[in-house]
């Protein structure tokens, strides 16, 4: 799949600018008050450039070359790299790493386990994963799971949207996973 990382931003810009809350994903890792976080799936740099407002350490990283030049556009003062996260190797960990967008949904079938598994690389020891994505596109919770336990993960925390509403197996969860 092909973006257009103006277009795509251009959503979000028209939301805010109508009094819309485009920052719950960022509200909500800031609950695990991180000093680093990779933004993974970064797209154009909605979450992390509103991180590194709140004054976290943030890289942000994307496959698709338009998203992640309409990301270094709106903020080149931020790291950021066009790299497949199933293969990613920065040499740092991160307190967080966080994929928010359904950024699963975007990776191929039969690939979602080496996405896991390179963000799970990326964590410091006691790091949290957090990742929220629509449940009911084929790839589910138990899925999800079962791949983040492959990643040497284990589950703490599971809601239903952002802003922390209990999940009761619906069709959007955000889950937190750290090491076990």
């Amino acid at each position: 799949m092909t973006w257009d990382g103006e277009d795509y931003q251009r959503r979000f810009d028209a939301l805010a600018g109508r009094g819309v809350d485009v920052h719950g994903e960022v509200d909500f890792v800031m609950r695990f008050q991180p000093g680093t976080v990779l933004d993974a799936g970064c797209g154009t740099g909605r979450v992390a450039i509103e991180l590194g407002r709140r004054g976290v350490s943030v890289v942000g990283v994307d496959a698709d070359p338009s998203m992640i030049g309409a990301a270094r556009a709106r903020a080149p003062h931020l790291e950021w790299h066009e790299a497949d996260l199933e293969v990613l190797e920065l040499r740092r960990e991160f307190e967080v790493v966080v994929m928010a967008g359904n950024v699963p949904l975007f990776t191929a079938p039969g690939t979602r386990q080496d996405l896991v598994g390179g963000c799970a690389r990326h964590l410091v020891r006691g790091g949290k994963l957090i990742v929220g994505f629509q449940t009911d596109r084929g790839y589910g919770v138990d899925a999800y799971d079962d791949h983040a336990s492959a990643a040497g993960l284990v589950l703490v925390e599971r809601y239903a949207t952002w802003d922390g509403a209990p999940y009761n197996d619906g069709d959007y969860a955000v889950s937190v996973h750290t090491q076990y």
